[in-house]
């Protein structure tokens, strides 16, 4: 029997080579995805600190401008004018007016030149205004605990500080038109809850968008800019000296700053990350890389710290891009039940308190001096830059820990100083050296602990933590009036104390210098080891 055609194509078909053979659709698998965290990801594709990350630094830091603005407009508000004598019953040379006959005598400016002329706050009335300075900072205590929750929750960080600005120019505005003392106070007392949370939640969006080597100068800078406002605040209190005038010119720009700033800010990539809206953190990292003139390539995807072990995503997500996980949210009481984050948290509340007492209280002692006081506050808000500039410089190279200590024992040595010289002759002016040189240091130090502070807590509970660490200042600035009232040697001997045991305490915080920000209090954990009391 002869064999069959080689032609025929039943028989071929099979002999067919693979190349001739129809392309097959894969089947569908797992799709290899690189997890990196937000830190990982600014450093190897978007860049740490670019063309974006610098424009929204400088235009989330102007709300510090606008915080220094609110808080310190009580010095030249509440100030006690100038007098002069109108005939007998009236003493040229007295430092007071109490005393003096009725009718003897008038304020310089008339009695809208401050709050003092106004309600006639002098003799037994003057403590209404230590008492107006406390209720301020109370409710910044309040504000700051209450904004750092929210900052972390529903309304995330840009949603907070649009929150509190408006809050601050309706409140500033407002202040102006009191009536009497009693609504002031009240007024002050919303204008500091409100301003409690401006600098917490501009400082917070400000730096993290910033990658972790250039996070610790960029969390040092934001105080140039509310140092800067005080300064300004001086030119403006001297443009409008009536303190009704400046209540409404100090509360305009935070007007302008929403109208203005505001719609160029974008929000924390964390927080979407920590929300669970993972295609908004994507989008705004592929924004921040392109800004950068980098480019974030497709096969990365952005997930938690205790996510990024994981090799494989799944590609049935959704239509939408990588699906949406369910939000994570922190409250204080997480932070309270990890031991890790208790012990930063109790630390970092206590040093937070007697750094604040130490920084107003000396700050308060410098505003005594018999001279100018427009040029008073203005060489006091210049002064601090050069410690800013200091710190910000050593940061990198000696690490937040031993700055931080030593920063407060310079402070707690010169305080110390001040205690023992006399307050006569040349002694009162070394005196006024070691106080000035103890605000220097304590400046490098109370700058310090905001960067210090949230590195210090996973993103999760960041603002909360650092809420909590900005209550204990405010605590602070409360108690520090009252300290500067005794007058004499003491208040220096209570300042050096709290400086050296605030130091003390700083020994048992970690090291957090080119640490990564961890976005859980699980990722906390891992990437610490699992230590307990760091």
């Amino acid at each position: 029997m002869s064999a069959v055609p080689s032609s025929d194509p039943d028989l071929r078909l099979p002999l067919l080579s693979s190349a001739e053979e129809p392309a097959r659709k894969p089947e569908k698998g797992p799709v290899d995805v690189q997890k990196l965290t937000i830190d990982d990801m600014l450093q190897e594709h978007c860049g740490e600190f670019g063309t974006w990350q610098l424009r929204h630094f400088v235009l989330t830091c102007l709300a510090w401008a606008l915080e220094a603005f609110h808080t310190m407009v009580m010095i030249f508000a509440d100030r006690e004018p100038e007098f002069r004598c109108l005939g007998p019953g009236c003493d040229e040379m007295a430092k007071s007016v109490c005393g003096f006959e009725p009718g003897s005598w008038v304020w310089v400016g008339g009695a809208g030149s401050s709050t003092v002329a106004q309600w006639g706050l002098v003799c037994g009335e003057k403590y209404k205004v230590g008492l107006v300075q406390a209720v301020f900072f109370g409710g910044c205590m309040i504000g700051a605990g209450t904004f750092g929750h929210l900052s972390d929750s529903m309304l995330g960080r840009k949603g907070s500080l649009t929150v509190v600005c408006l809050l601050n120019a309706v409140f500033g505005c407002l202040t102006a038109l009191a009536p009497d003392y009693w609504t002031y106070l009240v007024l002050r007392l919303l204008t500091g809850f409100s301003t409690g949370g401006v600098g917490l939640c501009a400082f917070v969006l400000a730096t993290e968008p910033v990658g972790s080597s250039k996070r610790g100068v960029a969390g040092m800078s934001t105080f140039y800019f509310f140092s800067t406002g005080i300064a300004l605040l001086s030119g403006i209190a001297y443009i409008f000296p009536s303190w009704r005038e400046l209540y409404i010119a100090s509360s305009i720009p935070s007007i302008l700053f929403l109208v203005i700033v505001l719609p160029f800010i974008s929000e924390s990539p964390r927080w979407y990350l920590v929300r669970g809206r993972i295609n908004e953190a994507m989008t705004l990292m592929r924004t921040i890389a392109k800004s950068n003139g980098k480019h974030l390539p497709d096969g990365v995807v952005l997930a938690l710290d205790e996510d990024v072990n994981e090799s494989y995503v799944n590609e049935q997500s959704d239509k939408q891009g990588f699906a949406a996980k369910e939000a994570i949210t922190g409250s204080v009481i997480d932070v309270i039940r990890s031991p890790v984050t208790r012990i930063r948290l109790v630390l970092a509340v206590a040093i937070n308190f007697m750094c604040s007492v130490v920084y107003y209280g000396l700050s308060l002692n410098v505003v005594n001096l018999d001279t100018n006081l427009y040029l008073n506050v203005v060489l006091n808000a210049v002064a601090e830059m050069p410690a800013f500039t200091i710190t910000a410089v050593l940061l990198d190279k000696f690490g937040r820990k031993p700055l931080t200590i030593g920063t407060l024992w310079f402070s707690s040595f010169f305080c110390f100083a001040g205690c023992l010289m006399g307050g006569a002759g040349i002694w009162k002016v070394v005196r006024m050296i070691c106080g000035i040189l103890g605000i220097f240091g304590m400046a490098g130090t109370y700058n310090l602990l905001f960067i210090y502070t949230a590195e210090l807590f996973p993103t999760v509970v960041r603002n909360v933590a650092l809420g909590c660490a900005t209550q204990s200042a405010q605590m602070g600035a409360i108690l520090a009036p009252f300290i500067v009232v005794m007058g004499g040697a003491l208040p220096f001997a209570v300042f050096a104390s709290c400086g050296f045991v605030g130091g003390l305490l700083a020994f048992y915080l970690p090291e957090t210098l080119n640490r990564p920000l961890y976005d859980t209090i699980t990722g906390m954990k891992q990437g610490e080891g699992g230590l307990s009391g760091v």
